[in-house]
């Protein structure tokens, strides 16, 4: 059996405020913007609803009934509630926030980005608090931000989840980073030469099976020989440097350490890996919340400061 309560609109409750305050269907029409058939049409359907004239002509005026009178101040109150609800959506100030934030993230992108990141947010939001969580094979992130326990995932994955919402925020080319006295840098780098190497991989990556590089291999039909799996990937660079260990990932990842002065050199990959895309993942359930959108919004306008011009997505690239 239908509840009555589904028939009533909010429209329809200012309607009936309207008119009932205004003891006037021209007034009314005027007052909320409607032509006067429109309201005289939505009393015919509250008069049906109630089964009560509502409104009725004394005179030259018209008034109330004494139900129609009952109903001004519940539809008052309903309206206001309805408002606060907006209103309560719609206003974020990050200024005064006291919220934690809490973003699931690898530390594979580019070493400046979370730092950035968490320096962009706290500027405009002091008072709030940041919780940088890590991608490991025990955290499942879909679940997390389900629950409500990520608010945002940053990585990278050849084919993000379906169910998620995303935002592209930049593509990378892959490469080689290599010690800066390896042999490869005198010999060249070949296809045969990169699947013989002695390679080091995230462990974070491996969180749900093999990590892009490898699922991108297999799917080739090729095998590399990874010696060396660290969960630490801002170590990486240096057991590059010590080693005869070759990492594979993004270039802008790379780059960051030959330009501090690391003894590490990039080398093309001879593998042709489609761009390694990095995408900010969210719930649906925080997709339409405001303070979650400012969050978005921070990660995003950073993303489009730090990587590299042209690189970073518009804004309305979203799903």
């Amino acid at each position: 059996m239908n509840n009555p309560v589904d028939t009533i609109e909010l429209r329809l409750v200012r309607v009936l405020y309207t008119v009932l305050t205004q003891s006037s269907v021209s007034r009314a029409a005027l007052q909320l913007g409607m032509t006067q058939p429109a309201v005289s049409a939505a009393l015919r359907r509250l008069r049906e609803l109630t089964g009560d004239p509502l409104l009725v002509r004394h005179g030259g005026a018209m008034v109330a009934t004494p139900l129609g009178a009952s109903l001004v101040e519940p539809a008052a109150r309903m309206l206001r509630d309805a408002q606060r609800l907006v209103a309560a959506q719609a206003k974020f100030d990050p200024a005064q926030t006291q919220q934690t934030f809490r973003i699931a993230a690898a530390d594979y992108l580019d070493p400046e980005f979370l730092p950035e990141c968490v320096a962009a947010i706290r500027s405009a939001a002091p008072g709030c608090r940041v919780d940088l969580l890590p991608l490991s094979a025990a955290f499942d992130y879909r679940e997390a931000l389900a629950a409500g326990e990520a608010d945002l995932v940053l990585g990278n994955w050849l084919e993000p989840p379906p169910d998620l919402h995303r935002l592209p925020l930049c593509s990378d080319d892959i490469v080689c980073l290599v010690a800066a006295d390896h042999p490869l840098l005198r010999q060249g780098l070949t296809l045969e030469r990169y699947l013989q190497c002695e390679h080091v991989a995230p462990t974070a990556l491996r969180a749900h099976g093999e990590g892009v590089i490898d699922q991108y291999l297999q799917r080739q039909g090729l095998h590399r020989k990874v010696s060396v799996h660290c969960a630490f990937f801002g170590a990486i660079p240096r057991l590059v440097a010590r080693s005869l260990l070759v990492l594979t990932t993004g270039r802008q990842f790379c780059q960051r350490y030959v330009d501090q002065g690391l003894a590490v050199r990039v080398l093309p990959c001879p593998v042709k890996f489609p761009p390694l895309t990095y995408y900010l993942l969210w719930h649906g359930r925080s997709q339409h919340d405001a303070a979650h959108r400012w969050l978005r919004e921070q990660v995003r306008d950073t993303a489009a400061r730090l990587l590299p011009a042209g690189r970073a997505p518009r804004a309305g690239e979203t799903r």
